[in-house]
Order: C-alpha cells, then sequence, then structure tokens
C-alpha cells in the first residue's frame, strides 16, 4: 500500500504502523526531516511544502494522513491572545483548504488531524481525546494518555511514552517537537479503523 504521510514531524503518528508498506514522508524542516529519516530509514522522505505536495501528487497514493499546523487553530493560543500574551492572528485555512480537496477529489482512505480548535470546526470532525480527525471512515474512541508537555522535567517522559528519543539530537526547541507528535498509540488505533487486518494484508 502507497502511504503519503504530510507534516511528518519526526514521526509520531507513523511509529507503528505495519510494515511493508511505500511510505512517502513530507516534511519542509530539514532538521526534523533528518531526525524521521534516521527513524525510519526506509521510508522515502521529500524536503518540501506538504499542502503544495498534496495537491501535485494526491491522486498517487492509496492512504493518505495529514497533521496541517495546528497553533492559529488551538485554545492554547486564543486563550495567550486574550490573555495579550500573543497577537491575534487568521486562522491558517489550509485545514479547510485540505479536507476539502480530500473529501472530493481522492479515492482512497484520508485522515486529517488537528488540535480541538477555540472556535466551532467549519466541517464537522471526530474527536479523539486532544485531537479533531477528519476522514471518510469512523474511527472509533480510545483511551491514550495525553503528550502536551508544559516543563522540561516531562520531556524524558514523553520521548519514553512516544518511544522516539530526540535527547541526543542537537536541535533547538524539543518540547514543542515533542508536543507535535501524535501519539503512536493513536496514529495506530486510527490506522486500524481505516483497514482492518484482511485487508491490509490484501493492500501490502
Amino acid at each position: 500500500m502507497k502511504i503519503l504521510n504530510l507534516y511528518a514531524g519526526i514521526g509520531g503518528n507513523r511509529k507503528m504502523w505495519p510494515e511493508g508498506n511505500k511510505i512517502t514522508a513530507v516534511e519542509n524542516n530539514e532538521q526534523i526531516a533528518k531526525i524521521y529519516s534516521d527513524f525510519f530509514p526506509k521510508d522515502k522522505m521529500i524536503i518540501a511544502d506538504a499542502h503544495d505536495y498534496l495537491l501535485k501528487h494526491f491522486e498517487e497514493f492509496d492512504f493518505i494522513w495529514s497533521s496541517p499546523p495546528c497553533p492559529s487553530h488551538s485554545r492554547a493560543r486564543y486563550w495567550s491572545s486574550k490573555g495579550g500574551r500573543y497577537g491575534i492572528i487568521y486562522p491558517d485555512m489550509t485545514l479547510y483548504q485540505e479536507i476539502i480537496l480530500l473529501q472530493n477529489f481522492f479515492k482512497g482512505k484520508y485522515v486529517v488531524e488537528n488540535t480541538i480548535s477555540y472556535y466551532e470546526p467549519l466541517i464537522k470532525p471526530q474527536k479523539i481525546g486532544r485531537h479533531y480527525i477528519w476522514a471518510n471512515f469512523m474511527a472509533s474512541e480510545i483511551k491514550i494518555k495525553s503528550n502536551y508537555i508544559f516543563g522540561g522535567e516531562d520531556k524524558k517522559r514523553v520521548e519514553q511514552m512516544i518511544g522516539l528519543d530526540i535527547s541526543g539530537q542537537k536541535i533547538s526547541d524539543k518540547t514543542k517537537i515533542l508536543r507535535n507528535c501524535v501519539e503512536p498509540e493513536l496514529g495506530l488505533h486510527i490506522f486500524n479503523c481505516a483497514f482492518g487486518k484482511k485487508q491490509q494484508e490484501q493492500l501490502l
């Protein structure tokens, strides 16, 4: 099965996916892309703008996972803006552009993942834990410990929970990188909701 993993980060959502699939990951940060490739050397890494890549290549894949940038939609950013810590910004409509594209033109299975927004979503999502997902299949609820972290003391705990150790990497803002990871158990759960075991075996 050909999979497109957009805004790949260091690969939290991808970590527990079954082996044997042909995975193309897209990440625009070269340092983060290098870390992803170290963890998943069999995946094809494309250093590019994921939003642009999706438009040009979505028809080439059987399954697409997209996690567009979430800060402009998040409740945390909203509360910080209300408190004067950050300026007020427009929500990034990249999120809804991708949902509409996939809903109307993509023939495979897809999921678009984002944070729970501070406003009522313009397109109704499914809600799992601290995530919204838009997909063309139903994903059941699952209880997973959140990877959301605030202090440096929690960093090691989250690395252990996600199973991706970046402590030795020379990259700034490791806390943010870890916070942006989708929990691997959630990534696997959603994958399994999209493809039953028999169908997975047929597609490999």
